[in-house]
């Protein structure tokens, strides 16, 4: 059963294709559930670590998006999400809440982008931090993400702080940082939230988080994952699935996880 829960479209400031096109796509290579989770930056906007970022036009999203999970019934289904990039600051965490309280996604993907004032994307929020500082800092605010005061489902992208970072060893390991790591995943076990693979990374490994991350989440109980190909484009739909079903497998999993609408659907391998 094909999944792919965490994409973007034109609705999303960084997308390359219309929403339709990528439902195309999805509906073409035969997924079950497809997921579009457009960013929500209120972390860039109340924060203002990237300022020129345009806001998503919500209304329009829902409006759009609803209309389109209408059109597929029954070809496929659609889940309209959302990603939102986590912030401690009240006034982010208030809006995540009213957008939840006003249009109902179906799912949330709750995210950390962004530590000391700047997206961690970008080369210049690493200048003048040490390997050690930015990561540990990282996984700090991941275990403050996951007592964020709004709803959430999928914990996003653990280890995205890596992507681009330009230290030699820029690979974000388990051992590096065992009681951090161990603090997160049991939280994410405790909270019954389900723990992304998301197979968007390059530099930073084939997929995050790690092998190594997978293995310790299973050990410690650990059953719920959901595959993210962080798509922007229909060409990259489901990419490195395939690795990924392989490392979920070595790991002892044998199901991936889908939320829809506070439910946890298994759709297996």
């Amino acid at each position: 059963m094909l999944t792919d829960v965490h994409t973007h479209s034109t609705y999303s400031y960084d997308g390359d294709a219309p929403l339709e096109a990528m439902l195309q796509k999805a509906a073409a290579l035969g997924l079950a559930y497809y997921g579009v989770s457009e960013h929500f930056n209120y972390d860039v906007l109340v924060d203002r670590a990237l300022p020129d970022i345009p806001m998503i036009n919500q209304a329009e999203y829902f409006s759009g998006a609803r209309a389109l999970q209408a059109e597929y019934a029954g070809k496929l289904r659609v889940l309209v999400g959302g990603e939102f990039g986590f912030s401690p600051t009240p006034a982010a965490q208030r809006m995540y809440l009213e957008t939840i309280e006003k249009y109902r996604p179906d799912f949330v993907v709750n995210s950390v982008h962004t530590l000391f004032g700047a997206d961690v994307w970008y080369p210049e929020a690493f200048r003048g931090k040490t390997r050690d500082v930015m990561y540990r800092a990282y996984l700090e605010r991941v275990r403050e993400s996951l007592d964020a005061k709004y709803d959430y489902d999928i914990v996003g992208h653990i280890g995205y702080v890596a992507r681009n970072a330009p230290y030699e060893n820029n690979l974000l390991r388990y051992e590096d940082f065992p009681q951090l790591f161990d603090d997160i995943l049991r939280e994410i076990i405790r909270r019954d939230k389900i723990l992304e693979i998301n197979s968007s990374s390059r530099s930073a490994g084939d997929y995050l988080p790690g092998e190594d991350v997978l293995a310790r989440y299973y050990a410690l109980g650990g059953r719920k994952v959901s595959f993210a190909s962080d798509s922007h484009g229909p060409d990259t739909i489901i990419r490195k699935r395939g690795l990924v079903v392989e490392a979920l497998k070595k790991a002892g999993f044998d199901c991936i996880t889908v939320p829809d609408r506070g439910k946890h659907i298994s759709a297996p391998f």
